[in-house]
């Protein structure tokens, strides 16, 4: 069924792979509703809520620096670990956050725990997989969190639709308990840590820094990452305040990207090999560009149409996520070296942090400008950084290389050759 839908073998690698489900879908059972979950259990406004999240993850950006060298140290596997448990902390924490303060402190412990957990996981994929079949190992992982969102997601529209505080809680303790349930999994995954040749020259963050083609792929993925949080800090927010949908629709466009991303991601790394992965980085944010408009136009119709219209939309915003996410990530692992793997992810993991620090609080901005304004600037932003990827190839050999979704062949040699 896995190979049917263009996905890897797991084989051996199974806990790993439910670890990642675990953990997934305890976050997708909460992300959808952060801003909601704040707004219904204090007393803070919309935009103290943005802020306090904004502040987060300022807070924790420098984080990326300590983790990715941490990863190169003690392993990936370590460091996933105490990401897990951090996580399970912070989460706990929001059961008494009542203040701005509380909920920027808490937020960024949760968010060290995500840089833990997240920074390492590329290079255990990068370890588990070979050259040539990096998009398609990225992309089946991509698959698998989506689908533990969508059960998360399910379970989020249940909640907003109950609406009362004790559902509220009920979802923040059932997210650490699948971060507990993903650290017990985790504990007989192998450790990947690369092997460092005590002779070799040390090298740190300044090699990383100094490395232009690679900070190049890291400026040019912010485009990517801003349509990315649309779904978490946007969305949301949107459909639920500014025009006045149902609230199931939110649980319901979280479960059908999800779901969507699930079953189709193997099929579009398949419909995508052959491609240059900087067109591919390009053509996911102008389909990213194409949902935006739709939102806007749903904004101007009955309810009833309006709900269609957004469904329809979220399946396009999907496509441009299912395009983007398995190449930029592939273009990441394979552009580092090996043991310095842990720092170049934690810089790349970077433009997600950044992401999170100014996305909620410029979105709740944005979206208290008025109903349309936060797409048209998404929009603008996204249409730069598609043309400014395509250049990347010219600078970083990765990202001119085409998709591929299975291991090269080996060529035969002169003696097989002659037999």
């Amino acid at each position: 069924m896995l190979t049917r839908l263009g996905f890897p073998r797991v084989g051996e690698h199974r806990r790993f792979v439910t670890a990642i489900v675990a953990d997934t879908v305890g976050s997708g059972l909460f992300m959808p509703i952060t801003l909601l979950y704040f707004l219904a259990m204090t007393d803070l406004t919309l935009v103290q809520v943005g802020s306090a999240l904004s502040i987060s993850a300022l807070l924790t950006m420098p984080g990326a620096f300590v983790i990715g060298s941490l990863v190169d140290r003690f392993g990936p596997r370590r460091m996933m670990l105490a990401g897990n448990l951090l996580q399970a902390a912070g989460m706990v924490a929001y059961l008494w956050a009542d203040s701005l303060l509380a909920v920027a402190l808490w937020t960024a412990l949760l968010n060290l725990g995500r840089q833990s957990f997240w920074g390492s996981f590329g290079n255990v994929v990068t370890a588990i997989s070979a050259p040539g079949e990096r998009e398609l190992w990225f992309g089946f992982l991509q698959a698998v969190r989506n689908l533990g969102y969508s059960v998360g997601g399910v379970l989020a529209g249940v909640a907003l639709q109950v609406g009362t505080d004790t559902a509220f809680r009920s979802v923040v303790v059932a997210n650490v308990a699948t971060f507990v349930v993903a650290f017990v999994l985790l504990l007989d995954v192998p450790d990947h840590r690369v092997a460092r040749d005590d002779d070799a020259p040390v090298e740190g963050w300044g090699v990383v820094l100094r490395d232009r083609p690679y900070l190049r792929l890291v400026l040019g993925q912010f485009g990517f990452v801003a349509g990315m949080m649309v779904l978490n800090f946007a969305l949301p927010v949107y459909v639920a305040e500014n025009i006045d949908l149902p609230g199931w629709v939110v649980g319901a466009i979280f479960t059908l990207n999800t779901a969507l991303v699930g079953l189709g991601q193997g099929l579009v790394v398949r419909r995508m090999t052959g491609q240059v992965r900087a067109r591919m980085m390009g053509l996911a944010q102008v389909v990213f560009v194409a949902s935006y408009a739709m939102f806007v136009v749903a904004g101007w119709l009955p309810v009833w149409l309006a709900v269609v219209v957004m469904l329809v939309a979220a399946a396009v915003y999907t496509g441009g996520e299912l395009v983007g996410s398995p190449v930029f990530s592939a273009t990441a692992a394979e552009a580092a070296p090996d043991h310095l793997r842990g720092r170049y992810l934690g810089l790349f993991q970077l433009s997600w942090g950044i992401g999170g620090a100014v996305t909620p609080v410029a979105y709740t901005w944005l979206l208290d400008r008025g109903e349309t304004t936060l797409w048209w600037v998404l929009a603008v932003l996204a249409l730069a950084g598609a043309a400014y990827l395509q250049t990347l190839p010219k600078v970083l050999p990765a990202a001119g290389l085409r998709v591929t979704h299975r291991v090269p062949q080996a060529e035969p040699s002169a003696d097989d050759a002659s037999a």
